[in-house]
């Protein structure tokens, strides 16, 4: 149990200032859920006030025998409150209340009062992953009420999809950080906008919540040596057993089933050249005229050597790019694409 404040020197009038105690807690945390000091200093105040009397936090403070006055009081009432030592609670209404705020603040910079001590204790903190959360709740509404995004289906969407993932790609290969948080949101942007479009489906809805559970579910089975009692002591134990648990959760014929084939062609080469290899299947590469024979032969000792060819591909074709624009005159890099 942490130590109780220790008392206030008397105030003018030789009376203690007591103690204001904002109690926050987070939206995105079921209500209830409070700390312990929440409960310690709840249940020791000599007054807790809340201006919103359809606070989800209430009911569980009735439960809890925490009594709940329904005041909204300014900066001057609080701190006449708390006059002889005495400590009052203020759960603020939503994100907070600035007006009280900012007139303690005030009345604290004025230096004409004695203040009481003022205390912000947090009840209850986000759980990472809780800004999820928000996102869920304003795609829906966007949903809802934006009219180009209301019309929008799986099928138009797609381009963005394929946009965003070669954004996201070129922020990681520039080494850009402030770029790489913003295409990574876009991209899940384009993740949680085809749930919601899913949820509308009058044959076969789906949300976001069955994505997100099919991918933990996925993510468990698929790891067995962290959830379960396999062993795997090397990243081949781990692709080897990811490969043979794909091949019985959905059955497939071929080692190809499952490749895209729309994907750019140098790593559609080295994923069936990565198959051929881990399926240990004596399949060798196709002999004919042209450069794309002599392609898919680079990719497939790329593969085999353990480098993404498209990688490769795309940091070659950089430097070719910065050698153009030395010829020119200007320098390395340029604008990124928005």
């Amino acid at each position: 149990m942490p130590a109780p404040s220790p008392p206030r020197p008397a105030g003018t009038d030789g009376t203690a200032a007591g103690r204001i105690v904002l109690l926050t807690a987070s939206h995105r945390v079921a209500p209830g859920l409070l700390s312990w000091p929440a409960w310690q200093a709840l249940r020791a105040a000599d007054r807790v006030l809340c201006a919103d009397p359809g606070h989800p936090q209430l009911p569980y403070l009735r439960e809890a025998g925490v009594k709940v006055a329904h005041e909204s009081p300014d900066a001057h009432a609080l701190v006449e409150a708390c006059a002889g030592g005495r400590t009052v609670v203020v759960i603020p209404s939503g994100e907070g209340d600035r007006r009280l705020t900012d007139g303690l603040a005030r009345l604290a910079g004025s230096g004409r009062v004695d203040m009481p001590d003022l205390e912000l204790l947090p009840g209850s903190y986000d759980l990472p992953g809780a800004r999820l959360l928000d996102l869920v709740q304003v795609m829906d509404r966007v949903r809802r009420e934006c009219p180009w995004t209301s019309r929008q289906t799986h099928e138009g969407l797609v381009k963005y999809a394929t946009e965003e993932a070669y954004e996201l790609v070129e922020a990681i290969e520039d080494g850009d950080r402030d770029a790489l948080r913003e295409e990574l949101g876009d991209v899940l942007l384009q993740v949680v906008f085809h749930a919601r479009i899913a949820e509308e489906d009058g044959d076969e809805p789906f949300s976001i919540d069955d994505v997100a559970g099919g991918l933990v579910e996925k993510l468990i089975h698929r790891h067995p040596h962290v959830f379960g009692d396999a062993d795997a002591q090397t990243p081949e134990d781990v692709s080897a057993h990811w490969q043979r648990t794909k091949a019985v959760e959905k059955q497939r014929e071929s080692v190809t089933d499952g490749i895209p084939l729309g994907q750019p062609g140098l790593a559609l080469a080295a994923k069936l050249a990565g198959r051929v290899r881990t399926g240990a299947l004596a399949v060798e590469l196709p002999r004919g005229e042209g450069i794309g024979y002599e392609l898919l032969e680079l990719a497939a000792r790329a593969e085999a050597a353990g480098v993404d060819p498209e990688t490769a591909l795309r940091a070659a074709a950089r430097a070719y790019r910065d050698a153009i624009r030395a010829a020119e005159g200007l320098g390395s890099g340029g604008e990124r694409t928005i």
